[in-house]
This record gives structure tokens, C-alpha cells and sequence, in this order.
């Protein structure tokens, strides 16, 4: 055998390794992203929460002001309209958007006035300020306010971008998918 003959079948014989090496990682990698996802582990790449490892844990009880819950948005034309803006993510979510991080702040029944911010039955909520419009300067449109339906859910993020109840109105409750626990966090 020659030396250049020897260099092609060595060379040859390494990319294959190289291949099936690659192969190996990328499904080590997709593995461990379905595992993750499907034992309740998520990863927030946005900054209405802090980024991050993120674990769901189940809510054995009606949602309540205060609780900080993953939520996965209806399919609606307002859910669409922030898909094509870029505001949702990619996800595992119905419509294939991303689940949101949201801290409940108003459930069934309490009256929400949105104004140049948010008030929860009279009461102002802090940094909840209305953009006029997004990053890329596209107006953005207030829900209007009213009474937040039976077995819904009113969502604030104290983020001043954040896409949340203030433009999109209560969600139902029944897309809570747990609340929400940071795992390994940082908050920019």
C-alpha cells in the first residue's frame, strides 16, 4: 500500500468517526432537551423573567394573585399576531409557541383598568406602565379592562416589555401548566 493510498483510507476512516461522534452528541443533546422537557424542566431565554434553568412544578390548587406560573397561551388571533411580531418563542405549547412566565396579579371575578397602568380592583400595580410601542416601533393595543371571566387568570411581568395580560387580557386558567421554580437563574 501506498503512503497517499494509506492517507485517503486514514483519512476516510477519521470522517466516518467524526460523523458518528457528531451523531452521538446530537442525540445526547436532543435526549437530554426531551427528558428536560418532559420532567417539567424549561429553559426562559427572555427577559421578563430572569434567564435561565426553570422547573414546573405542579399546582395541586386554584391559581391565586401572587403565584409566578408557566402558562401556555390559547390559540387566538392575538396569539398569532405575537408569534408573526416575535413576541412568543418557539415551544411545545398548542399553536407550537413556547409557554409563558407570568406572575398572576388578578383571578376570577377582580376588576382590571388599564389606563397608563394596570389597577387590580382599584389597587395600581406596580411597574405596570403601557408601552405605546414594541422595539421595532409597531404600536401596541391595551386590552381594554373589565372583569377577568370565571376560571381565567390576569398575567403580569414587572418587565416594561414584556408581553403579557396588559395586551393580551386574562388567559384561561386551564393553561396553567404548574408554577413556575428557578433551578439555576440570572437575572441580568
Amino acid at each position: 500500500m501506498t503512503a497517499p493510498m494509506f492517507a485517503r483510507r486514514l483519512g476516510s476512516a477519521h470522517r466516518g468517526k467524526v460523523v458518528v461522534l457528531l451523531l452521538v452528541a446530537a442525540f445526547v443533546v436532543a435526549g437530554s432537551a426531551a427528558a428536560a422537557i418532559t420532567g417539567g424542566y424549561r429553559i426562559n431565554l427572555t427577559p421578563s423573567e430572569p434567564l435561565g434553568l426553570w422547573r414546573i412544578v405542579a399546582l395541586d390548587r386554584p391559581p391565586a394573585a401572587g403565584d409566578l406560573v408557566f402558562i401556555c397561551p390559547p390559540q387566538t388571533p392575538t396569539t398569532e399576531l405575537a408569534r408573526e411580531r416575535g413576541y412568543l418563542r418557539f415551544g411545545t405549547c398548542p399553536g407550537g409557541v413556547a409557554p409563558l412566565i407570568k406572575t398572576v396579579v388578578a383571578v376570577s371575578g377582580q376588576h382590571v383598568e388599564i389606563g397608563t397602568s394596570v389597577s387590580i380592583d382599584g389597587r395600581r400595580i406596580a411597574l405596570s406602565d403601557l408601552a405605546q410601542r414594541d422595539g421595532n416601533g409597531r404600536p401596541m393595543t391595551p386590552w381594554p379592562g373589565g372583569v377577568v371571566p370565571q376560571e381565567s387568570v390576569f398575567l403580569h411581568s414587572p418587565f416594561r416589555g414584556s408581553y403579557d395580560s396588559r395586551y393580551f387580557g386574562p388567559l384561561p386558567a386551564s393553561g396553567i401548566l404548574g408554577l413556575a421554580q428557578q433551578v439555576l437563574t440570572y437575572a441580568p
